[in-house]
C-alpha cells in the first residue's frame, strides 16, 4: 500500500528535515521562540531524557527532539533553533521558518519572554501568518512579577487568537497546563484562531489582486495570504523554498497516485 496524502506532510519531514518517526511518536510540536527566552528549558522539562541530538541537514545548526507522553498519547516535539524573525536572513531563521511553513508540525509553541513581551511578540505575529495552529508560552513569569509587570492573558489570548500559556519553566510551573493546552489543540478541543496582521491599504489591495491566482497555485498546502505576501515582497530566497515545496510535493503524491 502507497502513501496516502495525509501521511505525506511527515514524508517531507523526513526527505526535508531527515526527522524520522516511528508509527508511536504521535504528533509532532514545533518549539520556536527568541534566543534567551527559556525555550530550551521547557524542552528539557517536557521531554526529560528522552532527547536526541543532532544537526540540521546541510547546516552547521544542531537540531534537538525529544518525546514526552500526557493522557496515553504521544508528542515528539521539535526544539527550533532561537530566532527573532522568519525572514530567513540567517541559516536559524530559514530552518525555523521552513520547519513551520513546510514541515507542518500539528502545533506550533512560541515561548515568549514575560519581561519583554512586546519584543517576542513580532515573531509570533510572523508564526500566525504561517499556520493556525499556535499556543503562546509565556515564559518567565516569576520574572515579570518581580519586575511588577502585570499581563492580562484574557485579553492577551483575545488580541492575537491563540491560546496563552503563562508558565516558569525553570520552577516546573504552568507546564501542566501547557501539555493539557497542546493535547486539546491536538484533538480539537480547544480551538486557535490567530489573527492576521491588517498592513496599509495599498499592500491589503495588492494582496486581494494577486490573492485568487495564488489560492489556485498553492491549494491547502500552504497559507495563500502569507504567500501573497512573500510574492509581494519579492524575496527570491523565499520564493525559491515555496516552489521547491510544492514540486517536492507534487512528485511526493505522484508516487502516491502510482502506488495506490
Amino acid at each position: 500500500m502507497g502513501l496516502t496524502r495525509e501521511s505525506t506532510g511527515r514524508n517531507l519531514l523526513e526527505d526535508q528535515f531527515n526527522i524520522h518517526f516511528s508509527n508511536n511518536d504521535g504528533f509532532i510540536i514545533a518549539l520556536a521562540g527568541n534566543p534567551n527566552v527559556g525555550k530550551s528549558t521547557v524542552f528539557n522539562a517536557l521531554t526529560g531524557l528522552n532527547q536526541h541530538t543532532g544537526n540540521w541537514p546541510g547546516k552547521t545548526v544542531s537540531n534537538a527532539r525529544g518525546i514526552y507522553s500526557h493522557k496515553n498519547t504521544n508528542f515528539t516535539l521539535v526544539d527550533l533553533p532561537g530566532t527573532y524573525s522568519l525572514m530567513s536572513n540567517s541559516a536559524e531563521e530559514e530552518i525555523a521558518r521552513d520547519f513551520i511553513c513546510f514541515g507542518k508540525p500539528h502545533v506550533t509553541v512560541i515561548v515568549a519572554d514575560a519581561t519583554c513581551l512586546e519584543r517576542n511578540l513580532n515573531l509570533a505575529l510572523q508564526i500566525n501568518e504561517l499556520t493556525d495552529n499556535v499556543i503562546l508560552c509565556l515564559n518567565l513569569m516569576d520574572e515579570a512579577f518581580r519586575k511588577g509587570i502585570t499581563i492580562d492573558i484574557e485579553a492577551l489570548e483575545k488580541s492575537l487568537g491563540i491560546p496563552v500559556v503563562p508558565t516558569t519553566a525553570l520552577k516546573d510551573e504552568g507546564l501542566e497546563d501547557l501539555k493539557e493546552a497542546i493535547f486539546a489543540l491536538c484533538n480539537g478541543t480547544l480551538k486557535s484562531t490567530p489573527v492576521s496582521v491588517i498592513y496599509t491599504k495599498e499592500v491589503e489591495d495588492a494582496i486581494c489582486e494577486i490573492l485568487p491566482e495564488v489560492q489556485m497555485v498553492v491549494g491547502n498546502l500552504l497559507n495563500p495570504r502569507w504567500v501573497s505576501l512573500k510574492v509581494l515582497e519579492g524575496d527570491k530566497k523565499i520564493l525559491d523554498s515555496i516552489m521547491n515545496f510544492l514540486l517536492l510535493h507534487c512528485e511526493n503524491y505522484k508516487e502516491v497516485s502510482c502506488s495506490g
